[in-house]
């Protein structure tokens, strides 16, 4: 498939933003790694400034994992005939993949995004928040939990924290905690999401 310029400026910029961070990052060298003149102006063709191609990154982030929500959700009842753990190592490794797909992104988040308190939000809402959604609505409509009156926001944010937690430690120290493999946190994590099913809700007051 063929690369629009505006696609390989958004690309290319977002890579050096996380390689190098946003402010070390010139205007002629997001030019010249987009295959265009550096310093000739190509850049402000499409976009008013540098803020405007960060932004485009998140926002075009954004779009993406709105579909890949959709499409997960769309066909999580083709899984269905599997076992449950099976599906619970299947949506944890689903997990990890995005957040390697979103390194870039999660990169410049950590680096430079409190310069833009408004670009934050945007990923809150339009990333974060909505995969936590998902996993929530993931979780209450597999066939063992029917029924059931979990919080299953609350359970997500557990969850889904722990898949967070696990890539970032990976990422920033460069080996998982206690050096724990992905094969055994993913099985492991399917055996809490496992345990739901039988947990025994303590009444309260």
């Amino acid at each position: 498939m063929t690369t629009s310029t505006r696609e390989r400026i958004v690309a290319e910029s977002l890579r050096l933003f996380a390689d190098r961070g946003y402010a070390a990052t010139s205007v002629a060298e997001i030019e010249a790694a987009a295959g265009l003149s550096p310093g000739a102006g190509g850049l402000y063709r499409h976009f008013r400034s540098k803020e405007e191609v960060l932004a485009s990154a998140i926002r075009e982030h954004i779009d993406r994992t709105r579909r890949q929500i959709s499409d997960v959700l769309d066909h999580s009842t083709s899984y269905k005939g599997r076992p449950l753990e099976i599906r619970l190592q299947m949506t944890c490794q689903a997990g990890l993949a995005k957040m390697r797909e979103e390194q870039d992104l999660i990169r410049v988040l950590f680096r430079d995004l409190d310069q833009f308190p408004n670009l934050v939000a945007e990923m809150r809402e339009g990333i974060v928040n909505p995969l936590y959604d998902g996993i929530a609505t993931w979780l209450s409509t597999q066939p063992e939990f029917e029924g059931s009156d979990e919080d299953w926001p609350a359970v997500a944010s557990i969850l889904g924290g722990a898949v967070v937690n696990y890539w970032l430690a990976n990422e920033s120290m460069y080996e998982p905690p206690t050096r724990i493999d992905e094969r055994r946190f993913v099985e492991s994590w399917a055996r809490l999401g496992l345990g739901l099913v039988h947990l025994e809700r303590t009444p309260t007051g």
